[in-house]
């Protein structure tokens, strides 16, 4: 396989493994934070039902699903890219100087 392929394939599977969970957690992380502000909610996070609770996993939902959703991104640039090509060398040589 060559390159451009190889960083399909990386950018596909990052998208998948790591893009689609990083959506949910960041729309969960917003639906969290959102819930907790809202007066007189029936908040039940994992026993707890502190509003302050709530806004901690929302916050911290948003910024996991943040770097998730950006690592695919970073891959897909830094697989899919053009890199420079090397200057050919030349065996010539060099002329005397005068």
């Amino acid at each position: 396989m060559d390159k451009k392929t190889t960083g399909i394939i990386a950018t596909v599977a990052t998208g998948l493994l790591c893009g689609c969970p990083g959506l949910v957690s960041l729309c969960m992380g917003l639906v969290f934070a959102a819930a907790s502000q809202i007066p007189g909610a029936e908040i039940d996070m994992f026993g707890s039902k502190d509003p302050a609770q709530a806004l901690n996993y929302g916050i911290g939902g948003v910024c996991l699903g943040i770097v998730l959703v950006i690592i695919p991104i970073v891959v897909g640039i830094l697989m899919l890219r053009k890199k420079p090509e090397a200057a050919p060398v030349s065996d010539e040589p060099v002329p005397p100087a005068i």
